[in-house]
């Protein structure tokens, strides 16, 4: 079953075409891979799916229903995006994983948070954590937690592992294994083989276009 589909989407600044008629249908539970050279607009599309810049042309319907028709807070609990380069905010951990909780009017569910910390290999103590005293890794796993403590319909992932040690790389790619199987779609730009391996479809985008689609 569909559940993303986008037709004829364009995107332009000024004079610059960074994306040309991209067509796409995303189903139910897949996982996406998008691949291409720099600057070929695969992060300028994936910000665009999740609401974040507005298409100059096209459109991209999700769940039978245009983007546009939905509340971006709303939209965006269901189209989750990780960007790159995370940004944690407040002064703690705790404060991050407290948000999911305060945007959705709800109590702060303690025992959740800590099977979701054990998930990425961390501990109930780190919640107190400055997020100024933590790595790189570390800041990656608790900005996914951020996305995942309420699972998305979509999960969109900008080169996620990029300047990842190994060690913080297999504790990501385990997460995202365990986030497919319990139903969520994934989406995601990378150029790392292990998760070029767990890919159902791949599309190649180059120039601004779609250059090719693959099904394993």
């Amino acid at each position: 079953m569909s559940l993303l589909t986008i037709k004829d989407l364009s995107y332009q600044v000024d004079q610059q075409q960074i994306l040309k008629n991209i067509n796409l249908t995303v189903e139910e539970n897949a996982w996406l891979t998008i691949t291409g050279p720099s600057g070929g607009g695969k992060s300028t599309l994936l910000k665009i799916i999740a609401s974040l810049l507005t298409p100059t042309s096209g459109s991209i319907t999700y769940q039978n229903k245009d983007q546009e028709a939905y509340e971006k807070t709303t939209y965006r609990k269901e189209v989750s995006y990780c960007f790159q380069n995370p940004t944690l905010f407040g002064e703690t951990v705790y404060d991050n994983l407290l948000f999911p909780f305060t945007i959705r009017d709800l109590p702060y569910d303690a025992l959740k948070v800590k099977k979701a910390l054990q998930l990425v290999a961390l501990t109930e103590g780190f919640l107190n954590k400055k997020i100024t005293e933590i790595s790189g890794g570390e800041r990656q796993r608790v900005a996914l937690l951020r996305n995942l403590l309420f699972l998305p319909k979509i999960l969109l992932l900008d080169e996620v592992t990029v300047g990842l040690d190994s060690e913080n790389k297999q504790i990501v790619h385990e997460l995202l294994g365990k986030i497919h199987e319990s139903g969520v779609t994934l989406i995601q730009i990378t150029h790392d083989v292990e998760e070029l391996a767990n890919a159902t479809h791949m599309v190649t985008i180059q120039e601004g276009g779609v250059l090719n689609e693959s099904i394993s």
